[in-house]
This record gives structure tokens, C-alpha cells and sequence, in this order.
């Protein structure tokens, strides 16, 4: 596993409330107004603001430095990925909660001194996240119950609209109202408050996840370890979503689905995640074959060709994947 201690990391400073960790990749559009809105959200608590960026093109760390030149920098000349980059911002953190938060979001009013004040005074919380939104103000989906088997043969794949209703209706907690503070088994990643001594104990995100499901898998290991997750929706971020994967849709195809594969070997065995695999490559042939037979009739031709080049990257990835197991 390629996650570390936290030990090995910059010693806390009890001075300083929180860390805001932003990893960005060719998102300078997005960037800039969510530091703004984080300089706002933090009040009155001692805070920091960390950008990692992934080897960035568009002129991002330029742009930081002198827009934002309170903010502490980390350039990679690689993208290292998600997890790897929260790492590394977390290695010279400096808070006693680390805010990790996606660089396509927005902090609405005093968000983040709510997640500390609700950390502080819930002192079982290992990881809180906040209410998301979607641009419209509308509630954005972002607490969940862990998986089931099941659950990864219907969500996020094109079977989804077919899925029995209890099995996605449990998995997204659609049980429960949005606007009710609740302990979850995991938030996603987009916003998230942990706390220092919860990393402590369990480590780091697992760098394996390049991008995906790193998030559902640390939160796991947290609560294991005795903690508790909870959703709060007193604190809201909007969140505009997808605006770094979206730029390499077969990467993030692929990257979704390894990522899936990998927590369900992790966590419920190697036959769980040899069965996934196959069915994850099997939906992916039909839709080329379907995506083929749309483009002989002369519908969409270039659309169509450039869903299946993308579809069988994918599954030439799947492929090879499994050949090294």
C-alpha cells in the first residue's frame, strides 16, 4: 500500500486551526475564484491555504504566485494524481484539520469555521464534510453508504436506470434529508475536514487510487480505526464538478474503473474484484458493438467512432490490468 503515517510528516502546530489543501491540474479558471472564496470562508480561524498542482499547462503557478502570494506551493513536474498530491500537501501541513477541497468549488460564507466548530465540539469526528451543491442551488449528492457488490455492477455503468431502487436508493442515503446532520460511512472528496489525529493513526490516502474511490477507501480506514463520519449540512460549497477529469474522458474512464476494481480487492477479496473486472469489460464491448451499429446507420459517425476509440482504451486497459495480477 503506498500510503505513509502521518509521523513522517511536518510536526503540528496546535496554533494553527486548519490547512486547506487544493490539488489542481490546468484549472486556473476554477482555481482563482475558489481561493477567493476560501480567503472569505476562513473568518476568524488561523489558517493556511496549500495548492498542489499536478504539472499544470495553462499557467497555473504563475498565476498563484502572484495573485495569491499567501498561499504555500507545491509544483510537480508529473501529475502524480490525487491522492499522491492530498499527500504531499499534507506532509507540510500545519493544521490540526486538514481541509481537502477540489479546485472547481466555491466556499459559501463561514463553511469552513462551521467544520471546524462542528469538529471541535464532536470530538469522535475523524472526517466531516460539508452540504454540496450544484450550480443551480440545488443539493449535489455527496454522502454515501459503502458499496455493495451489487452496488458497483449498477452504479456510475450504463445499467444504472435499471438498477433495482433499494439498492441505489440505499447507497446514496436518499433514506435520509439532506438537511440533517448524520454520521454516513463516507463523504466525497470534493470538500472534506479531517482531522490530524485520525491521519495519525491511519495513514495517508492510498496513492494506488490515481484518481477515484481514494476518498470511500480512506474514510473506510478511518472509521475502522474507531472514528466517525459525519455530513453537515449547516456548512455549504458549491461544487461545479469534473473540470480537471473531464479534459481526458478515456483517462477518466479508465481511472474510475480501475479505481472501483481496486477498492473491492482491497476490501472484499480478489474474487469480488476478478468478477468486476469481467463484467466492467463485457459492458464496455456492448456498448462498442452498440455504438458500432449506430454509426453503420449513419447516425453521429464521428461522435460514435470517438466514443469507441475512447471505450476500448478502456478495455484494453482493463485487460492489461489483469494480466499483471
Amino acid at each position: 500500500m503506498r500510503y505513509a503515517p502521518l509521523i513522517m510528516l511536518q510536526s503540528n502546530n496546535r496554533a494553527m486551526d486548519v490547512s486547506v489543501i487544493i490539488v489542481s491540474w490546468n484549472v486556473w479558471k476554477w482555481l482563482a475564484p475558489c481561493l477567493d472564496s476560501v480567503r472569505e470562508a476562513l473568518g476568524n480561524l488561523k489558517g493556511e491555504i496549500i495548492v498542489v498542482d499536478n504539472a499544470s499547462t495553462d499557467g497555473t503557478p504563475e498565476r498563484v504566485r502572484e495573485a495569491f502570494p499567501e498561499v504555500r506551493l507545491l509544483v510537480n513536474p508529473v501529475n502524480r494524481g490525487f491522492p499522491a498530491a492530498n499527500n504531499q500537501g499534507m506532509a507540510i501541513a500545519r493544521g490540526r484539520y486538514f481541509l481537502l477541497l477540489n479546485p472547481d468549488t466555491r466556499v459559501l460564507d463561514r463553511a469552513i469555521e462551521f467544520l471546524v466548530a462542528f469538529a471541535d465540539t464532536h470530538l469522535e469526528a475523524g472526517v466531516v464534510g460539508p452540504q454540496l451543491l450544484n450550480p443551480d442551488g440545488t443539493v449535489q449528492s455527496s454522502r454515501r453508504r459503502f458499496p455493495t457488490f451489487w452496488t458497483a455492477l449498477f452504479e456510475s455503468t450504463w445499467w444504472q436506470p435499471y438498477a433495482p431502487r433499494q439498492i441505489l436508493r440505499r447507497y446514496y442515503v436518499l433514506d435520509r434529508p439532506d438537511d440533517e446532520t448524520q454520521e454516513v460511512d463516507w463523504v466525497t472528496g470534493a470538500a472534506m475536514l479531517v482531522r490530524r489525529e485520525a491521519v495519525e493513526q491511519v495513514g495517508l490516502m492510498d496513492e494506488e487510487f490515481f484518481m477515484y474511490a481514494e476518498e470511500m477507501d480512506w474514510c473506510r480506514r478511518i472509521r475502522a480505526a474507531g472514528w466517525k463520519v459525519f455530513y453537515y449540512p449547516a456548512a455549504r460549497v458549491i461544487h461545479y464538478g469534473g473540470r480537471s477529469s473531464d479534459q481526458v474522458p478515456a483517462v477518466q474512464h479508465l481511472a474510475f474503473q480501475r479505481s472501483k476494481i481496486r477498492y473491492f480487492r482491497k476490501h472484499h477479496g480478489p474474487i469480488a474484484a476478478v468478477a468486476l473486472r469481467a463484467f466492467l469489460i463485457g459492458q464496455y464491448l456492448w456498448q462498442i458493438g452498440i455504438e458500432g451499429a449506430k454509426a453503420a446507420l449513419g447516425h453521429k459517425r464521428a461522435m460514435r467512432r470517438e466514443r469507441i476509440r475512447i471505450y476500448a482504451q478502456v478495455v484494453r486497459g482493463l485487460i492489461a490490468d489483469n494480466l499483471k495480477v
